[in-house]
């Protein structure tokens, strides 16, 4: 099974992309989505983050806006988090991926929003990175509710750079394009990697 990781900036138009990746048959695994479920009632996470972050748990599952509140207050609160969070989403992504595998799934899509960040890049066959003009990725997040220029700012601080991104990329979807454009390339995608022959060149003694 070839396993793509996906990722992209704010705004490039990510979730999108793996929605195309999932009508094109691939098992898409999606890290926010797990996150989600981890903060839930009966998630993983809820008991370990109460433990480090007492009062952030609100009937049995993690209030973001509280969390949210203590990370702004407390410098390491972060660095905290994502040790609680960073390993229960990794095991997630493992049981998903082997449950893919074991239902025979010859191509599996992980959406991380920080994937070059958290080193998920070396976990997986080749990695597609989500682009788009910068005029256009800002035109995008800025229409969204409640969002500000500074907060835009703020979020692409956290993220490794577009340009950065695309040149570590193994394949670029641009979907400042058009949705049209956008399919073609990852059907271009999807068929370059079932290639046995493109298997056979890229992963060299496999």
């Amino acid at each position: 099974m070839i396993v793509l990781g996906l990722t992209g900036s704010i705004g490039m138009g990510k979730s999108t992309t793996a929605k195309m990746f999932a009508e094109e048959g691939a098992v898409v695994w999606d890290a926010d989505a797990a996150v989600h479920r981890l903060y839930g009632p009966g998630g993983a996470a809820v008991a370990p983050l109460e433990q480090g972050f007492p009062g952030v748990v609100v009937e049995g599952a993690v209030d973001r806006a509280r969390l949210a509140e203590v990370l702004g207050r407390d410098e390491t609160a972060f660095q905290r988090l994502e040790a609680i969070v960073h390993p229960l989403v990794a095991a997630d992504r493992a049981q998903a991926l082997k449950a893919a595998q074991a239902q025979g799934a010859r191509l599996a899509v992980v959406d991380i929003p920080l994937l070059f960040e958290t080193g998920g890049d070396a976990a997986v066959d080749a990695v597609v990175v989500v682009t788009a003009d910068p005029e256009v990725q800002a035109q995008r997040v800025l229409a969204r509710p409640g969002m500000t220029r500074e907060r835009f700012d703020a979020i692409l601080s956290r993220q490794t750079p577009d340009a950065e991104k695309r040149a570590r990329a193994d394949f670029l979807i641009d979907t400042g394009q058009g949705l049209e454009a956008a399919r073609d390339q990852v059907r271009d995608v999807v068929r370059t990697v079932l290639d046995p022959h493109w298997r056979a060149s890229a992963q060299p003694g496999e």
